[in-house]
């Protein structure tokens, strides 16, 4: 059996009010009690003037992960769909809750649904375009005849200053003027907050637009280029990671094992180099003129990266007008693996879509370098 597969709904959940650039560090905290140097230079780069975060001011948390899939699910469930109809759950995410039980068994029990398929996957931005394709090849196959598919990230608690007090300590013992490593700082003011869900038919919706899936298609060049993005390890001189079991249980917190780090470098020397190369080959795979797309969707993580792939696009010969491009990074922040759905499901409600458009999707993930495309047409 070989189906047709549709995207015919997608909702959002974005907890809190949208912080603006100003109140950051009311809600992240300061490291050392001490404004950072770094977050001028990140956010003007990145443009992002507001974003959510699933605490408040204390700390204190207002959602968990799994909470904020579920919410989004529920605002999913319309229309005559109910959460009793769901017959597989697939869910990406980068940050869990915890180590075990897995992500989306939580979000199920959450729920409240008869008993289902949920798969979880893991990894950053990619793994919710992992969690969409299995879905679309399970209902394709027949073997479902949908599926809702999440993207969800709450990072911000990963950034709070408390989780840097320690590393700063023992950084002030050697030196009068410590300033936390830039891998470090540099996400804190990147990563927000929120959560997407997807229904995934065999069918089209029988009023308004549908999303045919034309094609997903998800790369790895993790046999070239080391890690640039991690968590709970720590990177030695060699490039080679170390996981958090390899350090003693103090050096966790002096070290910050457990924070999140990018090594900006390598994000700039590789993140559009090989994600463009990739999806040009692609569309000559899949016989798809690139002057055909009518939306751009990028999921970039700074405005800075807009220039980059829009160039890299130019050496192939592929130019697509900034009017094809939608992207919503600078009013929601960058969401990780959510930041798609998120993106997509605004211009699926946006009123601007029409049929016979092709929509393009293309997520990068910076950890090892991993790339998700795929092609969508509007019915």
């Amino acid at each position: 059996m070989d189906r047709t597969v549709y995207i015919n709904r997608i909702a959002s959940f974005l907890p809190g009010k949208p912080i603006g650039n100003e109140e950051m560090e009311e809600y992240l905290g300061y490291i050392n009690g001490k404004k950072s140097k770094s977050k001028p230079v990140v956010l003007r780069n990145n443009k992002i003037t507001t974003r959510y975060y699933a605490h408040g001011k204390d700390g204190k948390s207002t959602h968990s992960n799994a909470q904020l899939t579920a919410e989004a699910i529920k605002a999913l469930c319309a229309d005559g769909f109910k959460v009793e109809d769901i017959e597989l759950l697939t869910s990406g995410t980068t940050s869990p809750d915890q180590v075990l039980p897995a992500h989306a068994v939580m979000v199920q029990g959450l729920l409240k649904s008869r008993p289902i398929e949920a798969i979880s996957f893991s990894g950053s931005c990619c793994s919710a375009m992992n969690a969409l394709k299995y879905a679309y090849m399970s209902v394709k196959t027949g073997n479902t005849n949908n599926a809702v598919t999440t993207g969800s990230e709450k990072f911000a608690a990963w950034t709070r200053s408390e989780n840097f007090e320690e590393e700063a300590h023992q950084l002030e013992a050697l030196e009068d003027n410590p300033i936390l490593a830039f891998e470090k700082d540099f996400l804190r003011w990147m990563l927000s907050d929120g959560a997407a869900a997807a229904l995934i038919s065999d069918k089209p919706n029988e009023k308004g637009i549908s999303l045919k899936i034309d094609w997903i298609e998800i790369c790895s060049f993790a046999n070239e280029v080391e890690a640039c993005m991690y968590m709970g390890a720590e990177k030695d001189t060699n490039g080679n990671l170390h996981g958090w079991s390899e350090f003693k249980q103090k050096e966790w917190l002096e070290k910050s094992i457990f924070s999140v780090k990018q090594d900006a470098r390598m994000l700039d020397k590789y993140i559009a180099q090989l994600g463009t190369k990739k999806y040009v080959e692609l569309f000559k795979k899949h016989n798809v003129d690139p002057q055909s797309i009518d939306w751009f969707l990028p999921h970039i993580s700074s405005e800075y990266f807009r220039s980059k792939v829009n160039d890299e696009m130019k050496k192939y010969g592929v130019e697509l007008p900034q009017e094809k491009w939608f992207v919503n990074l600078s009013r929601v922040g960058n969401i990780g693996a959510a930041s798609i759905f998120i993106a997509l499901g605004e211009l699926m409600n946006s009123g601007k879509l029409k049929k016979g458009q092709k929509i393009a999707l293309t997520v990068p993930e910076s950890a090892r370098f991993s790339y998700a495309n795929a092609v969508l047409t509007v019915v």
